[in-house]
């Protein structure tokens, strides 16, 4: 019996060390994937691999109901960290399981169905986060899914303003869509998604899954925009590749949200791990480094690419850079010819996420890359 995986990639990896990975045959790639924006720090930066090693010597499992004083401090490290009075921290396992929570516990709070997601987004696999992910090809054959879900244009403000009323319990959405192909928008939309939902009694919920924790410059995107959601959601680079998420929310949500646990919920490990990222982010403010190096990628993509791409997008560490032929072979190009590993963002849209310690000599080497493959 095969490992049951969807798709397998031909090159195994064996070590990582920052931003670099090192397949079985020893060789070396530069990361610029980053596994979907799973290792913000780098891979295996040692505070985190010494925070999870010191604790796994401790304790490797109590559940949440019982206090652990990793578990307490995460709490209270994400509550520091968070968006004003979007404090209240519940966590899981992964960012699908933290989508989930958010519409269940704005379900419960507002005690309406209604819930609006847009066009090309990505929530997640389960059932419930399924029915608000936008591309068919995920959720064909595990219909039906949950019920009560509309979508809307993503960037379409009056769309929102129109489809946000007394029966909407949430909108979800990603401040900047990531597998539906590095899609930005202006902070006027997200605001004006800010307005239409406080006037309809209905909560706002950030998906920040794979923009958060430094990605696109600043802690979280919402930060960026001057937006305070609802509910914001997290997981991905949270543990540094660890499997952990968390939701976030304002106090009028948690204090009515409901039933609802996880068994895994933050076990002392991952929340080592975790608390050990988040202070390696802020201490080496590690935001404010995605902003300069993603402006210099960026800048340097579209000076060396011109007219052989369609677009260079994005904000910080978070890059799409939209091709004329498909992404695949590209990437496989990328990977083969000059060990650089980036993702696909589409059919069409190269999705670059790398550690957020990448440095401009390694943003270089992968424009000459891509610019050779492209070419």
């Amino acid at each position: 019996m095969s490992g049951f995986v969807f798709s397998e990639k031909p090159i195994g990896i064996a070590s990582g060390d920052g931003v670099h990975l090192t397949d079985t045959n020893g060789t070396e790639y530069l990361d610029f994937g980053a596994s979907y924006a799973c290792t913000p720090v780098g891979h295996c930066h040692p505070e985190v691999v010494d925070a999870a090693t010191s604790q796994l010597e401790e304790l490797l499992y109590v559940q949440a109901s019982y206090p652990h004083a990793a578990r307490t401090a995460l709490y209270e490290r994400l509550a520091e960290v968070a968006p004003v009075d979007v404090d209240n921290v519940w966590l899981c396992n992964s960012g699908t399981e933290a989508n989930e929570a958010a519409l269940k516990f704005a379900r419960h709070a507002t005690g309406r169905e209604k819930i609006i997601a847009t066009t090309q987004g990505f929530h997640g696999r389960t059932m419930g986060t399924l029915a608000t992910t936008w591309k068919d090809k995920y959720k064909d054959g595990f219909g039906p899914l949950a019920g009560g879900v509309e979508f809307v244009e993503y960037g379409d403000a009056e769309a929102m303003r129109e489809a946000v009323d007394e029966d909407t319990a949430a909108v979800i959405l990603e401040p900047l869509q990531g597998e539906g192909g590095i899609n930005p928008v202006p902070t006027e939309y997200l605001q004006a998604v800010r307005v239409a939902t406080a006037t309809s009694g209905a909560a706002m919920i950030l998906d920040e899954i794979q923009t958060g924790l430094g990605r696109t410059g600043d802690m979280w995107a919402a930060d960026r925009h001057d937006v305070v959601p609802d509910i914001l959601t997290t997981a991905k680079g949270l543990g540094s590749g660890l499997p952990i998420g968390a939701t976030l929310c304002r106090d009028w949500i948690a204090e009515d949200s409901g039933d609802h646990g996880s068994t895994f919920s933050g076990g002392p490990v991952v929340s080592a791990a975790a608390g050990a990222t988040l202070d390696v982010i802020e201490r080496e403010d590690l935001p404010a480094h995605a902003e300069a190096v993603g402006n210099y990628l960026r800048s340097e993509l579209r000076d060396r690419l011109g007219d052989d791409v369609r677009d260079v997008r994005g904000d910080g560490l978070m890059v799409g850079i939209e091709v004329r032929r498909g992404s695949n072979r590209l990437l496989r190009d990328l990977a083969i010819d000059h060990q650089i590993l980036a993702l696909p963002a589409g059919r069409t849209v190269l999705r670059l996420l790398p550690p957020l310690t990448i440095e401009r000599e390694h943003a270089d080497a992968v424009v000459d890359a891509i610019a050779e493959v492209v070419g």
